[in-house]
């Protein structure tokens, strides 16, 4: 009795949508911050928006996972796959350089 091999991108796949879905309230919620708490200056802006970019990548990282979630094509499913992680990574990279934007401005 042979067992079939665990798939886990789909789980992963879902882990990504739901996460990157958070991540879009969480760029509005700095944002927000950005307006009330930090001075009027050069950070602020660059934070703003580098916050409204940020916040466009995770929307496409939403919207590329919940394809890959609902296409039938293997490949077309990998390839979808691959471009979300790869855009996931690089929007989180975005929000740490926003996180030290942030931190800058309110000290």
């Amino acid at each position: 009795m042979s067992e079939e091999p665990e798939h886990p991108e789909p789980e992963l796949t879902l882990h990504v949508f739901t996460v990157s879905a958070a991540m879009v309230g969480v760029c509005l919620t700095g944002i927000g911050l950005f307006r009330v708490f930090a001075r009027d200056s050069v950070a602020t802006t660059v934070g703003d928006d580098l916050l409204a970019f940020d916040s466009t990548l995770f929307a496409l990282v939403c919207f590329l996972a919940f394809r890959s979630l609902r296409t039938r094509s293997s490949r077309s499913r990998r390839v979808l796959r691959l471009v979300a992680d790869w855009l996931f990574l690089a929007a989180l990279v975005v929000m740490v350089a926003v996180c030290l934007i942030l931190t800058y401005a309110l000290v």
